[in-house]
């Protein structure tokens, strides 16, 4: 997949375009609709297959201070969409500037003449252009005017519930796991750089941590965690502790990831850490050895729900 990181003067022009428009904060399972419908029509027509994205996420400028929400970072964004099968990927820096165009002229200017967009596929609550003024209808009078077709497509629905980003953050802050997953098409997810913490996971507990250094998205209610690990191409089986470890009286949020079967230095390597289910509560222990006692019981039901031995 191309990425472009800009909102227009591309270096090349694109082969009949069929585009959607989004900031597909999680790339749910109505963003993979959408994306496979965008797919189908460039594969019909011989064009590619464009989504248009924003970064940083309106609400980060419009609204700064704003407590973390997004459900991804942008490069796990922009991986989940190309995995999607979609041929480019414009990632526009959303300035003041860009934030100023109306709606008309972010159509007439950039998906028209920038772009030459054939064929818009967006969701039925899209908006956009400035103080988001722009809707679904207004996005079809505007492709009649400058000859492009639009369609709104249906949302998709989880159990009698409609699939959102909002609802998806509302799961994950209870904790959720399962309902979020079945909403985004995948589990839930954190992405962070290894680095040091207290080092008592190993030299105390007999049980190593990576701790993680997160960008600002939205976490998991506190707790302990059954989870994937992805790091080198490999998936690893976990248990993730999120919260403030009181039984040593932190006073300091960690995310913390007890890998089993993993014996690696990896300070300063990325890892992607998969929430699968959520074990329990942090509790406060009398001691380590009390701790030890149930993190062990820990590790063998995380075996369990992850089905493994």
């Amino acid at each position: 997949m191309d990425i472009i990181w800009k909102e227009k003067d591309f270096a090349r022009p694109f082969r009949n375009p069929v585009l959607t428009l989004g900031n597909f904060d999680g790339v749910h399972l109505g963003h993979q609709r959408i994306f496979q419908q965008v797919c189908q029509k460039a594969k019909e027509t011989g064009g590619e297959a464009l989504a248009y994205t924003f970064a940083p996420h309106p609400v980060q400028l419009l609204k700064p201070g704003k407590e973390p929400f997004l459900l991804l970072p942008l490069a796990e964004r922009i991986r989940l969409i190309g995995e999607a099968g979609v041929d480019v990927t414009i990632c526009a820096p959303f300035t003041p500037e860009f934030a100023s165009l109306t709606a008309e002229e972010f159509v007439r200017d950039i998906l028209h003449r920038q772009i030459g967009v054939r064929q818009v596929y967006v969701g039925q609550n899209t908006s956009f252009g400035r103080g988001r003024t722009g809707s679904v209808s207004l996005l079809k009078e505007f492709g009649k005017r400058y000859g492009f077709a639009v369609e709104a497509v249906e949302a998709v629905e989880v159990k009698g519930t409609l699939v959102s980003s909002s609802r998806i953050r509302r799961l994950i802050r209870q904790g959720d796991i399962p309902g979020a997953t079945e909403m985004l098409g995948r589990p839930p997810l954190l992405v962070g750089e290894v680095i040091h913490g207290f080092g008592r996971g190993s030299r105390k507990l007999g049980f190593p941590t990576a701790n993680l250094k997160v960008e600002e998205v939205l976490v998991p209610r506190p707790g302990i965690y059954a989870v994937w690990v992805v790091y080198g191409g490999q998936r690893f089986a976990g248990v993730s502790n999120l919260g403030w470890n009181p039984t040593f009286q932190d006073h300091k949020f960690s995310i913390e990831v007890h890998i089993l079967n993993f014996d690696k230095e990896i300070y300063g390597e990325r890892l992607r850490v998969e929430f699968v289910e959520r074990q329990r509560d942090e509790v406060t222990f009398p001691g380590p050895e009390e701790l030890i006692v149930q993190i062990k019981k820990d590790v063998e039901q995380a075996k369990k729900i992850l089905g493994i031995e």
